[in-house]
């Protein structure tokens, strides 16, 4: 596994396993779901892996996955999952180049990223397991640069509610006190 290792950062290419299965509808002729990463990966575009019955795995693509020390509770969480996972951003191919219409777009070991790109509601975003040795290196770098931060308690600002007089209306029409209370001078109507 080829990286580069910086003291706030590290690189690595992933490659994306995608798989093709028929689809349920007649509107979808095929599925196309992210199922599996391959660390250390070589550039590859849409090459079969494995061609079984209906369904088809494709090495989908290879990026470059990065680490940043900012993102460590991310990484965290994903690790922490019942099945520690990291990422697979597919999005709309726009050179039509791609049978599937999909090119991977990231692939990423933080839970918060994959959030934020899940949010378009355009992109496939789904996580699987990670390898062992993937899990290995993100843990080093969690471990390397994580802090846990202690819990603190806010406290309240005290705050005068006896200085101010508020609910008096518009400043400008002179009122003597609140405008909410009820109207005690008014007379009601006799009633025969």
């Amino acid at each position: 596994m080829s990286s580069r290792t910086d003291h706030w950062k590290r690189v690595l290419q992933v490659g994306a396993v995608v798989r093709r299965s028929p689809g349920v509808t007649q509107w979808a002729r095929y599925v196309w779901t992210p199922v599996a990463v391959i660390p250390g990966a070589p550039e590859a575009f849409w090459k079969e892996l494995i061609h079984e019955g209906d369904e088809v795995d494709y090495h989908a693509g290879t990026v470059t996955m990065e680490l940043f020390r900012a993102d460590v509770e991310g990484y965290l969480v994903s690790l922490n999952m019942a099945v520690p996972s990291v990422w697979i951003v597919m999005d709309k191919d726009q050179t039509g180049h791609s049978p599937s219409g999909w090119v991977i777009s990231s692939i990423t070991a933080s839970a918060h990223e994959a959030l934020d790109a899940q949010d378009s509601g355009e992109s496939i975003v789904e996580p699987v397991p990670i390898p062992e040795s993937l899990a290995a290196w993100i843990k080093e770098f969690v471990d390397m640069h994580y802090i846990e931060e202690p819990f603190k308690k806010r406290r309240r600002d005290s705050v005068h509610v006896d200085g101010i007089e508020d609910a008096k209306g518009d400043p400008r029409i002179r009122q003597e006190s609140d405008v909410f209370r009820a109207p005690a001078n008014i007379k009601k109507p006799r009633i025969q």
